[in-house]
């Protein structure tokens, strides 16, 4: 008989959410990393689900974020939610409070629910910008509804926490060597606001913009940082991703093995969960995955999984919509089944944990790669460089590129934006020239407890925010010109 009971383990220290005025992103990464390396189950001891009960599954995320800005007095770094509240003539900035509640409302939601008897999940994707900017403003109301959900026993069955970058940077275009550093930073501040228990939990990854990286080099070193930090699993946007052969997902609804390789030939692999295609908040709002989940038809071995994510707060049908869409959801479960049996909802790590423990092995899952690479890899040979293969591909069909694949592919997170990438990298750069012969000269931890570290190594994630180049020329870009200049200031010191 499995044991899957959670092994007896000694909590570090608490942490501060804040230190000398800047968030808690760097300075305990061995902790960090020794707590989110346990290989313990997270959801097998507590979960009410069967698989003998079930036909079909589906899971729901929720994500969401603010950036983090220099629009406050005196120019200070401020959540652009608060620049929204102070501000709320300016466009749609009267969302503010609806987009507040937004954040905060599944801490209402999900007890509600359980105790109407209903058996509902969702999974939450907060930015690190967003997490701190609750913070900043004060607002210890939405911190402590996510808390109740959070690192309440009674509701830890129903409610997922996924990891994401800090500073939802899109990871194609984050220079290698800060890729790393956006997991562990988003880790040391969900432990500072969370608690180490809640962080050993977080298992599943969501990539900002759902961005997968399709240069080998960039996705292998992605992999790689994700599963040195602990995580089983990454969303991956159904468009983003094809066969080894170069061919379209054969079952959306079964997990895959993403399989990294890179320019050397080693490779890394990860499990991949699905997001069906389609990025419309209503999808979400009106809980298309239950839906679809109610029209598949069983799978041999076990139950097929739909997966989707949204923003939890974006467009009326997100902030009016939802809250019935989803309670109606669970309700209509509760009178078929009891929300236990046929068609269910699970989280992500519930869903593996169940299908693993039942005999599924990762490593015979299908096996996928970032869309492009197959083209690459047919081509590579002794003679051959991937450099040289990607090159030649670029010649020969001018909408060949290594930009990776996103939610939407009607944007470009690279083009026209060189007024904000090329300061990126360099910012990037000059961090790593100050600090990296520092790390290697001496521990870690007594160089990244370092303000003056923290205080760049800030600046660093800000600059890399998705939001600078999402949407468009002018006020966005300025902020990104700004951070830069205060940037460049905390590594010249």
């Amino acid at each position: 008989m499995t044991d899957n009971r959670m092994p007896t383990l000694t909590t570090p220290p608490a942490l501060p959410e804040t230190i000398d005025g800047l968030p808690n992103i760097s300075g305990s990464e061995k902790q960090v990393l020794e707590v989110v390396n346990q290989n313990s189950p997270v959801f097998l001891p507590t979960t009410n689900l069967r698989l003998s009960d079930i036909t079909a599954t589906f899971a729901v995320a929720l994500h969401m974020h603010q950036p983090t800005i220099p629009a406050g007095a005196n120019g200070d770094l401020i959540s652009h939610l608060q620049y929204m509240f102070e501000h709320q003539g300016e466009g749609d900035n009267h969302n503010a409070g609806p987009f507040a509640n937004c954040y905060s409302r599944m801490g209402d939601i999900i007890p509600e629910l359980v105790s109407q008897g209903c058996n509902p999940r969702v999974m939450l994707d907060y930015s690190g910008n967003l997490l701190w900017g609750f913070q900043q403003m004060g607002r210890r109301d939405i911190i402590d509804n996510l808390k109740r959900i959070t690192c309440d026993s009674t509701y830890q069955p129903y409610v997922e926490w996924l990891g994401t970058m800090w500073g939802h940077a899109v990871v194609p275009s984050t220079p290698i060597p800060d890729i790393k550093l956006h997991i562990l930073a988003w880790q040391h501040y969900f432990a500072a606001m969370f608690g180490w228990d809640a962080l050993a939990r977080v298992k599943g990854f969501s990539p900002p913009e759902m961005h997968l990286p399709n240069h080998p080099d960039t996705l292998y070193e992605y992999v790689k940082a994700l599963k040195e930090c602990g995580y089983r699993w990454l969303m991956v946007q159904e468009d983003s991703v094809q066969t080894l052969n170069g061919e379209g997902l054969k079952n959306k609804h079964t997990p895959h093995r993403l399989v990294a390789r890179n320019s050397q030939g080693e490779t890394v692999s990860i499990t991949a969960l699905i997001k069906t295609q389609g990025s419309d908040t209503k999808l979400v709002a009106q809980m298309q995955p239950y839906y679809e989940a109610k029209s598949l038809n069983p799978q041999e071995k076990f139950p097929p999984i739909v997966t989707q994510i949204g923003d939890g707060e974006n467009g009326g049908v997100m902030m009016n919509e939802f809250p019935p869409g989803y309670k109606q959801a669970w309700h209509d479960m509760r009178q078929n089944g009891g929300g236990k049996t046929g068609v269910v909802g699970v989280n992500g790590t519930e869903y593996l944990e169940l299908i693993e423990n039942a005999g599924a092995k990762p490593e015979d899952y299908p096996t996928c790669q970032p869309v492009g690479q197959h083209l690459i890899w047919e081509r590579v040979s002794d003679s051959q460089t991937v450099e040289k293969v990607i090159e030649q591909l670029k010649q020969e069909n001018p909408n060949f590129h290594m930009d990776g694949a996103s939610w939407t592919n009607n944007i470009s997170w690279v083009k026209g934006y060189e007024n904000v990438l090329n300061p990126m990298n360099q910012l990037s750069s000059l961090f790593h020239q100050k600090f990296d012969s520092l790390l290697q000269a001496d521990s870690t931890e007594s160089v990244t407890q370092q303000t003056e570290y923290r205080n760049a190594l800030l600046h660093n994630f800000l600059l890399q925010t998705s939001c600078f180049r999402y949407w468009g020329q002018g006020t966005w870009t300025d902020y990104a010109r700004e951070i830069y200049q205060r940037g460049e200031r905390t590594v010249s010191i």
